[in-house]
């Protein structure tokens, strides 16, 4: 089995409740940040990676998210009657993202700074890992109020806690997703499971990162965009 992640899954279908009423009549990931959809800014951070397979997910007017992204050639997976939540998401993809540990990222960020799919291509090590997770530092996360999610102990061990906030992006093996029952379920499970055995782990990103999340979000991630 392949060790090098050769796909990226975006996730991309949510609802966008707290992005309303800009949500009222088009799905999130195609809210504009910067003359750009927020789809597309995950997508330029794949630049200069050859021959990587990416799919999506869509539920919330799918139809505008398969308009988007067909003329790349994207497969968009849509979902239905019901959202299946990150890793039944993720496990609905697998056909199109192909064997071995995948990239997965939110499509509802903007980023400053190195790619960070590259960056969590260099830290990976299959051997010792299950998941690595990228996590942003508090004073680096621009529009995000949160406290942290996850803290990187000693020797590497992860725990949750008020440290890095969890970005969005990711590298997960996918052959652990089998093992889940069938239906909607969300990776947190799969990354408890992961903390357990000790294969989660952490890499601190060094640029900036802004969570668009809310309209106010909009702003805050072109700011941040024009300080560069």
């Amino acid at each position: 089995m392949r060790d090098i992640p050769g796909g990226l899954m975006l996730f991309a279908a949510g609802f966008g409740t707290r992005m309303r009423p800009l949500t009222d009549t088009r799905p999130k990931p195609l809210i504009r940040v910067a003359g750009q959809a927020l789809i597309d800014h995950a997508l330029a951070q794949t630049a200069g990676m050859t021959g990587l397979r990416i799919a999506a997910n869509a539920h919330y007017r799918a139809d505008q998210i398969v308009a988007h992204l067909s003329p790349r050639g994207i497969p968009v997976l849509v979902e239905q009657p019901k959202i299946l939540d990150t890793g039944g998401g993720l496990r609905h993809a697998l056909p199109q993202l192909g064997d071995g540990p995948v990239f997965t990222m939110n499509t509802d960020a903007v980023w400053s700074g190195p790619s960070p799919l590259e960056l969590l291509a260099q830290a990976w090590d299959g051997a010792r890992m299950d998941a690595l997770l990228l996590g942003i530092p508090p004073q680096n996360a621009v529009g995000h109020g949160g406290q942290g999610d996850f803290i990187s102990a000693p020797q590497g061990r992860v725990r949750r806690g008020s440290g890095l906030i969890y970005s969005g992006a990711q590298i997960i093996r996918t052959d652990l997703l089998h093992d889940m029952p069938p239906g909607a379920f969300s990776l947190n499970l799969l990354w408890d499971r992961m903390i357990a055995a000790d294969r989660l782990r952490l890499l601190p990103y060094p640029g900036r990162w802004c969570d668009v999340g809310h309209p106010g979000g909009i702003s805050l991630a072109e700011e941040m965009l024009n300080d560069v």
